[in-house]
């Protein structure tokens, strides 16, 4: 069981697997419990955590260097818990949506799922090699919001149709003589794409964009961390009247 859990941590192919994926951090189980997250079993730390008042029927207490041994954290006070992937995508077109292409670091996807559930973003869609959605670090930065926040997994094929069904005109982020100041123009009821900070946003996809985007910045300053420059443009997304 140790092993099995080892694993559901440090692979995503596990992950897909058991249709589940491991969390850890009491705010994350609170996060989990308030939201009514498939939780299956709990693992606690000896000398760890102050355990929660769970109802769930598996629950455990392991010596530390088990724990240790299963958490995909560094000396982590614990719980561990496993929670079910969901399965059903709304059918119900958002409002708006934050596109992610090839954003790699757990760390940025984390934190822009996070940032677009604090300003109501209506979904993170996730297009290429992004960082797996259920990966542990992708998990904890988003502090609880990944059981909150709308967040899909497309190919720029799928993502086309699918922004083509909800009518919702698509922006780029794109360093061009084309593109235009996100203070300029309004991005309330679009969908708009951050690609990686070392290669932006693939021609694919920039050909799909009915308008490109820039933030503006001091000339010297080339770029900004993928997460940060998805945050700024989703401050514009969510209005400044809201």
């Amino acid at each position: 069981m140790i092993a099995e859990l080892r694993e559901l941590g440090r692979s995503a192919e596990v992950r897909r697997e058991k249709g589940a994926f491991l969390c850890d951090s009491p705010k994350l189980l609170q996060e989990a419990l308030l939201c009514g997250a498939g939780i299956s079993s709990v693992f606690w730390k000896e000398g760890g955590a102050e355990p929660l008042p769970v109802s769930v029927q598996e629950q455990y207490l392991l010596p530390a260097d088990l724990f240790e041994y299963a958490s995909p954290m560094v000396s982590s006070p614990g719980p561990l818990f496993v929670c079910a992937m969901p399965h059903e995508l709304s059918s119900v077109a958002p409002r708006n949506a934050i596109v992610l292409e090839n954003v790699q670091d757990p760390g940025n996807v984390g934190t822009v799922i996070r940032t677009a559930n604090a300003l109501g973003i209506g979904a993170v869609l996730l297009v290429g090699a992004c960082a797996d959605l259920y990966h542990p670090k992708t998990v904890r930065a988003t502090m609880g919001a990944i059981f909150r926040q709308r967040v899909e997994k497309h190919t720029v094929a799928s993502l086309q149709r699918l922004l083509s069904a909800w009518k919702m005109p698509l922006a780029g982020a794109v360093l061009s003589e084309r593109a235009e100041s996100i203070l300029q123009i309004d991005l309330t009821c679009c969908a708009c794409a951050v690609g990686s900070e070392g290669s932006g946003l693939s021609r694919e996809l920039i050909d799909l964009c009915s308008r490109e985007v820039i933030i503006p910045m001091q000339p010297e300053s080339e770029s900004l961390n993928a997460a940060v420059a998805a945050s700024i443009i989703m401050w514009e997304m969510r209005g400044r009247a809201v």
